[in-house]
């Protein structure tokens, strides 16, 4: 029975329904009061795209599991009766592009039409603007398939000729092969040997690897800003932190400055409704939108800051407890983040950047991990993938908070609308294929032998005219970057930026 991996199967439909009943938790906890009872095609794509998200991450280690399941078998068929990965990863990664490309953009523009319209218009409006996606990359799809869609693999032409059968076996470092003076022409081929076999790719991993194109960039910027403000940010949040409660009369007065602030930011959020009502919806309206919202989010951060530093209620004393040992746990974890970011941007440079790679590094980790319990060393492969995934989401916050060109959808316990919700969710489906390939890569020595490693370490790397090395060298210069911004400007608070005024004046 241990033949048919079924202890693996059984592991993975338990993971995937905990992975669903948490996604409905946070949907959940997280949807904004407005959306409760209602929008339930958005709430069913945000709960699918997370599940997805978080498979396609899990399917790694799983495919290690998957391989090793196989490794003592005792026949050589053993391994037809293990799970299927790569029509599985064939299938979660076309489900993830679809989801990406046209689910989500089409339960966005559904939930975001015009309240007024009928219900059948906001379809149809919502259908249309899928369509017109949907065309066009179907067109580049197929154009770009049929022109480059092949893999290039750079193999050495060996031949030999043959010999009578020797009745003695003598080799030496002179003789290395079978022949007296008749050599294997294929140990001494020369450099001229080697030639390119082309051959033609599916069109499933064509379009992964599309996809894995646009995450990739993606990735390489968010990922690489996020691996360091991900541990670094929550370190300085600790060094900023309130020392001490402040009396009532400062308390007062720093009520009265945001006071002033909403109040403010109120008259602005008027004046952009009465444009918008007036049919005046240009790109400087659109501009103060953003910094709207962006003043409104920074607003709500001061607001959670100053009932941190004066708490109220019977229970004002337990709350501050409770935020100095918030605090506490923010930078015990912001170490152990700092370890796993240099770990990932050490190992980038020694296994990746380098040729040929100064040595396995994380991959012998993981393999004597493996030796010392079976699951250890996959827990540990999962995590690392996990944390990537993490850092991705952390950078694209942070981004978010600081470019104008970025749409900030903040993710708020108890106050997240759906169309945040599906913004963000495709920003995660898209950066997880990135994710994978990502660490398909970075670990190919603890994963070789895998269906992951078949397609996303041989297939993706041989595309025709597709190079990965740009994106890990940018990831590791934006980590490094980040990295330098932080030690120069991370201590210090954040100063208002006053931006309203501009708003409030048009």
């Amino acid at each position: 029975m241990g033949d048919f991996n079924l202890a693996l199967v059984i592991v993975a439909v338990v993971v995937c329904v905990m992975v669903f009943i948490f996604n409905v938790y946070l949907l959940v906890n997280y949807q904004h009061p407005d959306d409760k009872n209602q929008a339930y095609f958005p709430k069913v794509v945000v709960v699918l795209g997370l599940s997805v998200a978080a498979i396609s991450i899990l399917m790694l280690p799983a495919d290690v599991a998957n391989r090793q399941a196989c490794t003592h078998a005792i026949y050589n068929g053993a391994c037809n009766y293990t799970l299927p990965m790569k029509d599985l990863w064939l299938a979660i990664y076309i489900l993830d592009v679809i989801l990406v490309f046209f689910v989500i953009p089409f339960a966005m523009f559904y939930y975001e039409g015009d309240q007024d319209k009928t219900t059948g218009k906001r379809i149809k409006s919502a259908l249309i603007w899928v369509a017109v996606s949907a065309v066009v990359c179907g067109l580049v799809l197929g154009i770009l398939y049929g022109l480059i869609g092949k893999v290039d693999f750079t193999v050495e032409h060996l031949s030999s000729t043959t010999t009578n059968f020797p009745s003695s076996w003598s080799f030496s470092s002179s003789q290395p092969c079978i022949g007296g003076t008749h050599q294997c022409s294929a140990y001494t081929a020369s450099a001229s040997a080697e030639t390119t076999w082309t051959m033609q790719t599916t069109f499933p991993e064509y379009v992964v690897a599309l996809a894995t194109i646009v995450g990739s960039v993606l990735f390489a910027i968010f990922g690489g800003v996020g691996i360091a403000c991900l541990p670094l940010g929550l370190i300085f949040s600790f060094i900023r932190r309130p020392k001490a409660v402040i009396t009532r009369s400062q308390y007062i007065k720093e009520a009265t400055e945001l006071g002033k602030k909403a109040r403010e930011l109120k008259k602005a959020a008027d004046a952009l409704h009465q444009e918008e009502r007036s049919g005046s919806k240009g790109r400087k309206w659109r501009k103060n939108v953003k910094a709207v919202e962006k003043e409104l989010l920074l607003l709500e951060q001061d607001v959670q800051a100053l009932e941190e530093i004066y708490p109220q209620g019977e229970k004002a004393e337990t709350a501050w407890a409770l935020t100095v040992l918030g605090y506490l746990a923010k930078l015990v974890l912001g170490i152990l983040g700092l370890i796993v970011s240099v770990a990932w941007v050490a190992h980038i440079v020694i296994y990746l950047l380098i040729d040929p790679p100064l040595s396995p590094f994380l991959n012998d980790v993981f393999i004597k991990l493996d030796d010392i319990w079976g699951l250890l060393g996959t827990a540990a492969f999962a995590f690392f993938c996990f944390y990537l995934l993490l850092a991705v989401i952390a950078g694209a916050m942070m981004l978010g908070l600081r470019l104008v060109f970025i749409t900030i959808h903040p993710m708020k316990w108890g106050a997240t609308l759906m169309n945040s919700f599906l913004f963000n969710v495709g920003l995660i489906l898209l950066c997880s294929i990135s994710v994978i390939q990502f660490c398909a890569t970075a670990f190919a020595y603890y994963a070789q032998a895998t269906s992951a490693q078949e397609i996303f370490g041989h297939t993706l790397q041989s595309l025709r005219g597709i190079k990965y090395n740009i994106f890990q060298i940018a990831f590791v210069v934006l980590a490094g970057l980040t990295f330098v911004y932080y030690l120069a400007f991370g201590w210090r608070r954040r100063k208002p930026t006053g931006s309203l005024a501009c708003v409030v004046a048009t």
